[in-house]
């Protein structure tokens, strides 16, 4: 089989974006996460799409240099595109709030929240959305009689993952009792904790959000066929052997169902900038459940926002420009000027 993407007839219209007034721009990848590949690949191709249309753009990899070099050399904004741990996690985003330079992109709390699959599993609930059943070995609980439980709690086949990874790194779909304890100690490899989670039988599905607050708008669902079913790290990014269909072919009214819930969830998690959710919809009664929303998405040659954003009229170039001009700061200006001065003085 070969890769394929369909386009859709509905189109945005993406706003006009002067580059030089951008100012100096910093591409953030690499870093120091399990994801370092795919962000340098995210990252070149973010660099060069910036570049063609006029912005001074330099690439910039934290795990090699001091992120206070950003201020030292002046630069006016950042273009996040780390994935995972120290870049997508609020770390990278609370270094940027300090050293007062907007980046692209959800803030420290979203970001933490985000990555972290049960925070995010937990925010979703008690706002009343739709994810599947799940349970949490925390570092200190995962003996092997306690490991052999889940599966009674959760049936099979079950999911094991590490919470606070992407990209389908140290992810298993556990179809026997016989498979736990492996499957727990490879997401242990990445992760302290481990999520155990249900599997959903069903369709998977991916749709991005632009935007923010009430302005956010969701974009074009994409519908994956993996083979076998196995979207997992070497399909992802490394093979043709993966089916991406925009538009969708659901029912017009499934995916205007998937992209409510989705964005409810994006807002849930208060967003910003960009982001894209994970789901799946259970075959048995069509109903959708939020794996997982991602604050820094892929922008590889196989990545899913923009082949959804092409989808609805915008190209690379111009999606990575609004984006960059998206770039801000969680604290408004003013409360960096300290505290107001006392009555009378």
């Amino acid at each position: 089989m070969t890769r394929r993407a369909a386009t859709s007839r509905k189109t945005v219209t993406a706003p006009s974006i002067d580059a030089k007034t951008l100012g100096k721009t910093a591409v953030l990848m690499g870093g120091s996460s399990a994801e370092r590949e795919i962000s340098l690949l995210s990252g070149n191709g973010v660099l060069a799409a910036l570049k063609s249309a006029g912005v001074d753009a330099q690439a910039f990899d934290p795990s090699q240099r001091d992120l206070a070099d950003l201020k030292r050399e002046g630069f006016a904004r950042c273009f996040i595109a780390l994935h995972g741990r120290h870049g997508e996690d609020g770390t990278v985003q609370g270094a940027l709030e300090l050293l007062g330079i907007p980046y692209t992109g959800s803030g420290v709390m979203a970001s933490a929240i985000a990555l972290d699959k049960v925070m995010t599993k937990r925010v979703w609930l008690a706002e009343g959305l739709p994810t599947p059943r799940w349970v949490r070995l925390d570092a200190d609980d995962q003996s092997r009689e306690r490991v052999r439980t889940v599966p009674d709690d959760l049936g099979l086949p079950l999911i094991v993952k590490p919470p606070r990874e992407g990209s389908s790194i140290g992810v298993t779909k556990v179809m026997g009792y016989s498979q736990m304890q492996d499957a727990v100690a490879l997401a242990a490899r990445y992760d302290p904790d481990v999520l155990c989670e249900e599997f959903i039988e069903g369709i998977e599905v991916t749709c991005p959000v632009l935007g923010e607050g009430a302005t956010a708008r969701a974009l074009p669902v994409v519908r994956i066929a993996a083979p076998e079913g196995k979207y997992d790290y070497q399909n992802k990014y490394f093979t043709d052997e993966v089916h991406y269909h925009v538009p969708s072919g659901l029912p017009a009214a499934e995916e205007a169902e998937i992209q409510r819930i989705v964005l409810a969830a994006y807002r849930a998690l208060e967003c910003r900038g960009w982001g894209r959710a994970d789901l799946m919809v259970r075959s048995s009664d069509r109903k959708p459940f939020l794996l997982e929303m991602n604050t820094s998405p892929g922008m590889t040659g196989h990545s899913l926002v923009p082949m959804s954003a092409k989808a609805a009229g915008i190209a690379y170039e111009q999606l990575c420009l609004m984006l960059l001009a998206s770039a801000r700061l969680d604290a408004p200006q003013a409360s960096r000027l300290g505290p107001p001065p006392k009555a009378g003085a």
